[in-house]
């Protein structure tokens, strides 16, 4: 019964930490006002009929604040990157030169500025959510567990372990989710 119980403390941890690594990655797609390679992770370019990652077709830098630059490998698929970029949501036109795609990344206006933050704000509180959920889970499997013969002290210590590891990383989503804020709210 303690395998099972270690196996579903184990799990907990492990789910949370996918979701606060789905939320860190969720949060680098969301521009702040300074240029990030990372707000192109989801567009996908025909590369010769097959769908494929932008990164997988260009090289993607940044060489100042304001700009990501987009080096095909190869020149025929510059107006393939630019069609993709202009279907995606990203929101920014690309100009190219016939070699390299710029991206010029436009200050924020104040009021995008605070509905970038409500959006964050609100993959904060899915997040928070996610790992609720995992907590709850996990407990009412140590209550089964504890009806099944294992020992309600154990069973108590394993839901005060589920308790403090869901604190911690609800603290971690603040961290997170205060750190993006400031970012997209910084001139």
């Amino acid at each position: 019964m303690n395998e099972e119980l270690d196996l579903y403390l184990s799990m907990t941890e492990e789910n949370m930490s996918q979701t606060i690594d789905f939320l860190t990655k969720t949060l680098s797609r969301i521009r702040a006002g300074k240029a990030n390679v990372s707000i192109l992770d989801n567009i996908r370019v025909d590369y010769y009929g097959t769908q494929t990652d932008l990164d997988k077709v260009a090289n993607l830098s940044t060489p100042d604040p304001k700009t990501i630059a987009i080096q095909p490998w190869e020149k025929n698929m510059i107006k393939e990157i630019e069609r993709a970029i202009m279907a995606s949501d990203v929101g920014i036109t690309p100009v190219n030169n016939g070699e390299i795609i710029r991206l010029a990344v436009p200050p924020l206006t104040e009021e995008r500025r605070r509905q970038l933050s409500r959006q964050v704000k609100n993959e904060g509180e899915e997040a928070k959510i996610s790992i609720r959920n995992a907590r709850r889970d996990t407990i009412e499997s140590i209550k089964k567990l504890v009806k099944e013969g294992l020992s309600e002290d154990i069973g108590k210590n394993a839901e005060a372990e589920v308790q403090k590891t869901h604190d911690k990383f609800i603290k971690s989503i603040d961290e997170i989710v205060a750190l993006k804020e400031k970012e997209i709210m910084t001139v």
